[in-house]
C-alpha cells in the first residue's frame, strides 16, 4: 500500500523578473520555466513536480504581477489570481535589489485578500549586503503577517533546501498526485514552444519580446529517424517580421541554433527545427486570437 507523505500546491508569485522562474527550475534540478531579462517573460501557468522520499509539491509558476495594458495582460492576471486561489501555500519573491514601489504594493494588497498561508521569499541576496536584508525583514514584518520571511538566491542555491524543509509544515498528508519521475504536465509541445519563445525574448529588443507568440504547428518523425518540428513565430507587423528573419536571415538562424540545443536535451535525441514567421496585426489586444495562440480557451468565457 502506497505510504501517506506531505502533498500540496504552491503559487510563485511577484513583479515581472523577481526570479520565479529561476526558483522553479532550481527546485526541480531541471528547465522547465524560460528565463530572460524581459518583463512578462512567463505568459502561462507552469506546473513543476518537485518528489523526494516524504513529499510532493506541486509549484505553479505564474506571469509577474502587473498592471494590464492589453488583453493578453488581462488574461495573464486572471490566471493568476486563480492559481493563488488554488493553492495551499504562495510564494511571494521578492528582487532585493529592486525598490519597492506600486507593484509591490499592488500584490500586497492581493495577498490581504486571500486566506492562503504566505512565505515571503527575498530573492537575489547575492546582490545586496547583510545588513539591507535585516531591514528589508523589518520593513515587510511591517507591511502584512506573513508566514515566514526567508532570504534566498534562486540562482546560487542559497537557501532553497532550506526553504522546501519549512515549507513542508504547510502541507496536507496525502497519496502522491503524480508517478515519481513526472516534473511537469505540460504537454511536449508547449515546453518546446517556451523555449523558441525564449531564444526571441534573448536576442531582440525594443517591442518585440512583447509582440511574438509561438506556435507549434506540427511534430513527426522522418524517415532518417530524426524528429521534425515545424513552429511558427507570430509578430504583430511586418517590420517585426523582418526584424526576426534578420539580415540574410541571420536572426532566425540563430534563434533556431540556440533553440535546437534546449529542445535536444529536454527530449534526448536530435531533431530539425522548421522556422516560419507569420505576421497577425495586433493578437494581444483580440480575444479570439489570443484562445487560438494557445492560452487557455475558458478565460473570457
Amino acid at each position: 500500500m502506497e505510504n501517506l507523505i506531505k502533498t500540496g500546491f504552491i503559487t510563485i508569485i511577484g513583479r515581472p523578473n523577481a526570479g520565479k522562474s529561476t526558483l522553479l527550475n532550481n527546485i526541480l534540478q531541471q528547465k522547465i520555466a524560460i528565463m530572460s531579462d524581459k518583463p512578462q517573460t512567463t505568459r502561462n501557468i507552469i506546473k513543476g513536480v518537485y518528489t523526494d522520499s516524504e513529499s510532493q509539491i506541486v509549484f505553479i509558476d505564474t506571469p509577474g504581477i502587473h498592471k494590464p495594458k492589453h488583453r493578453l495582460g488581462d488574461y495573464m492576471m486572471k490566471i493568476t489570481n486563480s492559481a493563488i486561489t488554488e493553492s495551499e501555500v504562495v510564494y511571494l519573491i521578492v528582487n532585493v535589489a529592486d525598490k519597492f514601489g506600486a507593484g509591490d504594493e499592488r500584490i500586497l494588497d492581493i495577498i490581504k485578500e486571500i486566506n492562503v498561508p504566505t512565505l515571503l521569499l527575498l530573492n537575489k541576496i547575492d546582490l545586496v549586503k547583510p545588513e539591507e536584508i535585516l531591514k528589508m525583514i523589518d520593513f515587510y514584518r511591517t507591511l502584512h503577517k506573513f508566514e515566514e520571511i526567508i532570504p534566498i538566491s534562486a540562482l546560487e542555491s542559497t537557501n532553497v533546501n532550506s526553504l522546501l524543509t519549512v515549507t513542508k509544515k504547510y502541507l496536507q498528508t496525502s497519496y502522491k498526485m503524480y508517478p515519481d519521475d513526472v516534473i511537469t504536465d505540460s504537454p511536449e509541445y508547449f515546453i518546446i514552444s517556451e523555449y523558441i519563445r525564449e531564444k526571441v525574448l534573448r536576442l531582440t529588443n525594443q517591442e518585440i519580446p512583447h509582440s511574438v507568440a509561438i506556435v507549434i504547428d506540427k511534430i513527426s518523425k522522418e524517415t532518417d529517424s530524426k524528429k521534425r518540428i515545424i513552429a511558427s513565430i507570430i509578430v504583430e507587423r511586418k517590420s517585426q517580421k523582418g526584424m526576426i528573419i534578420g539580415k540574410q536571415g541571420q536572426m532566425i538562424k540563430k534563434i533556431g541554433q540556440l533553440a535546437r540545443r534546449d529542445i535536444e536535451d529536454l527530449l534526448g535525441e536530435k531533431i530539425f527545427l522548421e522556422l516560419w514567421v507569420k505576421v497577425i496585426d495586433g493578437w494581444r489586444s483580440k480575444p479570439n486570437l489570443i484562445k487560438e495562440l494557445g492560452y487557455r480557451d475558458d478565460i473570457y468565457d
